[in-house]
């Protein structure tokens, strides 16, 4: 193998790793944005306290607290919350309540 030949495989190393980094920071941007439009949307239909209470929920339950805002954001979407009033605090709960798998209770007793 020769210089040129091997000048060559850098010069194809170093375009392939740039345009892997160009996509990934295209894919960062695009996912800023969209949690950036989707804070926007929660802002709107959220009071302070009920966007409070999801933060904090964010914190334990990020995953958890992802599904809640997609779903809140897909009833705004859809028209299915007020422009004019808010969701409240007691709201949330209720819709938080409503999205929580219900727990199995397991009674274990032994016998003899």
């Amino acid at each position: 193998m020769g210089d040129d030949e091997l000048n060559e495989l850098r010069q194809r190393r170093m375009a392939q790793l740039q345009q892997q980094q160009n996509a990934e920071l295209q894919e960062a941007d695009q996912q800023r944005q969209i949690d950036q439009q989707i804070q926007m949307v929660l802002m709107q239909v959220l009071e302070p306290q009920a966007r409070e209470r999801l933060n904090t929920i964010k914190l334990a339950k990020p995953d958890f607290a992802r599904a809640v805002e997609q779903q809140i954001v897909m009833l705004a979407r859809q028209g299915r919350l007020s422009s004019t009033q808010k969701i409240t605090d007691a709201q949330l709960k209720q819709l938080l309540a409503q999205l929580v798998p219900q727990k199995k209770d397991f009674n274990i007793r032994r016998v003899g």
